[in-house]
């Protein structure tokens, strides 16, 4: 698995997993910024409308991601975190356009 050290995402051979700190109950779903954890891992801040019930978050989680990265719900799982704030999402995809639409989307070099 690879990335750059300041990418919120490893690559791997048919999927990328993204790190993701999400703020749920926010006013509007929307990318927050980077960020970095207290362990000095990259994140990506995620606000979601949503609150965090029954689900309710990460479903809205999956879907703003899918609408955003031009994905399929069902090549989008949580794979840890389910029930915090700070969550690993696996893409799957060709990691290289994978890289290319999160990089765009969030505004890296």
């Amino acid at each position: 698995m690879t990335n750059a050290s300041s990418d919120p995402w490893i690559a791997a051979d048919d999927r990328i997993v993204l790190a993701v700190r999400v703020a749920p109950k926010a006013s509007r779903t929307a990318v927050d910024d980077r960020t970095m954890l207290a362990d000095g891992r990259p994140a990506l801040g995620i606000r979601l409308a949503a609150p965090p019930v029954d689900g309710a978050a990460n479903a809205e989680l999956t879907a703003f991601l899918a609408k955003s990265l031009g994905l399929r719900r069902s090549d989008i799982r949580i794979v840890s975190g389910e029930a915090s704030r700070l969550k690993r999402v696996e893409l799957l995809g060709d990691p290289a356009t994978l890289a290319q639409r999160l990089a765009e989307w969030i505004g890296s070099d």
